[in-house]
């Protein structure tokens, strides 16, 4: 059967699962506060008890399923500081290395000629940031009801990605529900820890346990949709750069009133090259990026502007279609800029200044040319010949599926039957530079990109939520997919 012949699934079956979503979702969203509550939060400087009580609490989520061989708690080596994402170990590097956060795997192997599916999430989330900019407690989930827009849940992970847990969670009680529990279809759940912190053990991890996580098909629920009434399967990410770097003009610092006007001090070095990085209009401005085309979809500047909150007189950068500039162009963000704060600062003259800039890359872009054009650009345009280092790195791939496969097809009648309306191919301008390890790893697995965000969850942000009606469709397409997947036979 190809891809274009997969029919819709049985209005029948529909019914019945939506009609299980309905009787259990009260007691999931439950279960979701009760993830939200802990701050499992995979960087260094932070408790990592609470993520160790992030990954029990999912295993006993799972455990509970009664559908699974074997549940485990797992973890895998990380590279050594600094090598960068797409690092791996060897035999060399072990006495270098930490832990890695812990994953939570749970197996059961497929019968009489089912697939094997892989439903993946993360449990770690990313740090709360400024609990000034929150409107709710951060780790205190909160319904904020909208009779008119539907209801939200307000919470650091609420979205990103604990909700994607507990669709799968429901998923798996739907399938059991309307299959039995002595369906053929093979199930294994890999609920990464660190995803938020860069996965840094991930290709070691799908080394070390290649034979647990083997799969036809790999569903990725960390992603988002169109908007909250149109479902989406992301087809396209972009790939991802990130460097750390110095700039240097004095071996100590100065006065500025004594030395300023004749000395140039690392801040206005650094000011420099940072602005030489887009040219007059906000295109990036490093030769030989890729560029790309994304989807044909409609989306206004008005909705664009609405989505990221933009201010009514900041213009937006960039030239052509707004999806080209933020699914299928290189974008450069300067995330991090060490310098005295306003608080403490003197009239002094910095000798050194340090930043991070984030560069997301097109698909078709290798991210070690990528890499080297950066680098280059930063060393060409740094002024009055101050020096640059180059620090810590980070790199991912980006990613294009091939839409002609049976899980696409499915998948896409599975969203279009949940949310009664025609699901759409969307690219993402962020990057979840693990799927390429996936497709590298795992070369003959089918792998599907979803998830239950929409354009005003605000992941990574201040007043992150998950749109409750989303959320529901996502858990009737995700069964509704399982459903179709116990069925079919290579």
């Amino acid at each position: 059967m190809t891809a274009n012949q997969m029919p819709n699934l049985p209005a029948k079956d529909v019914e019945t699962v939506a009609s299980f979503v309905d009787e259990v979702f009260s007691a999931q969203l439950e279960t979701l506060k009760n993830l939200v509550r802990i701050p499992g939060i995979a960087w260094a400087a932070f408790d990592e008890t609470k993520l160790e009580a992030s990954a029990d609490a999912v295993a006993a989520l799972f455990k509970s399923t009664e559908l699974f061989e074997t549940v485990e708690i797992l973890r895998a080596l990380k590279p050594a500081e600094g090598t960068g994402s797409l690092s791996t170990l060897t035999s060399d590097d072990e006495t270098q290395a930490e832990d890695g956060a812990p994953a939570v795997v749970a197996h059961r192997p497929a019968r009489n000629g089912a697939p094997q599916v892989l439903l993946y999430a993360h449990h770690d989330v990313q740090p709360q940031g400024d609990e000034d900019l929150w409107n709710t407690a951060p780790f205190e989930p909160t319904l904020v009801a909208d009779p008119i827009f539907g209801d939200r849940i307000f919470g650091r992970g609420a979205a990103d990605d604990k909700a994607g847990i507990i669709a799968h969670h429901t998923a798996l009680l739907a399938l059991k529900q309307v299959a039995g529990a002595d369906f053929d279809l093979g199930i294994t759940m890999f609920i990464e820890g660190e995803e938020e912190a860069g996965s840094p053990s991930f290709r070691n991890f799908l080394e070390k346990y290649q034979q647990k996580l083997e799969a036809d098909v790999i569903v990725v629920a960390d992603s988002s949709n169109f908007s909250t009434t149109v479902p989406a399967i992301t087809t396209t990410l972009r790939g991802l750069v990130s460097q750390v770097f110095e700039v240097r003009t004095l071996d100590h610092a100065l006065h500025s009133g004594m030395y300023g006007g004749v000395v140039p001090d690392a801040m206005l070095a650094m000011v420099r090259v940072l602005a030489s990085l887009h040219d007059e209009v906000g295109h990036v401005a490093i030769a030989g990026l890729h560029q790309g085309h994304a989807s044909d979809l409609p989306y206004s500047e008005a909705e664009l502007r609405a989505d990221s909150g933009l201010l009514p007189g900041t213009e937006l950068i960039g030239t052509g279609s707004i999806l080209d500039r933020i699914w299928a162009r290189p974008a450069l963000t300067i995330i991090g800029l060490d310098a005295p704060s306003v608080a403490v600062s003197s009239n002094t003259m910095q000798p050194v200044a340090r930043a991070k800039v984030s560069m997301r890359l097109a698909p078709g872009q290798d991210p070690s040319s990528a890499l080297e054009a950066l680098r280059a650009h930063l060393e060409t345009n740094v002024p009055f010949g101050a020096e640059v280092s180059f620090g810590e790195i980070e790199m991912g791939s980006p990613f294009e599926a091939d839409t002609s496969e049976w899980s696409h097809a499915l998948m896409s009648s599975a969203l279009s039957q949940a949310y009664s309306a025609d699901s759409v191919e969307i690219g993402i301008g962020g990057s979840i530079p693990f799927i390429a390890d996936l497709k590298e790893v795992f070369a003959n697995a089918q792998i599907l990109v979803t998830g239950v965000e929409d354009p005003d969850s605000r992941a990574h942000s201040p007043n992150e939520s998950v749109h409750l009606p989303t959320l529901k469709a996502a858990m009737t397409a995700e069964a509704l997919f399982l459903l179709g997947a116990n069925a079919h036979r290579s």
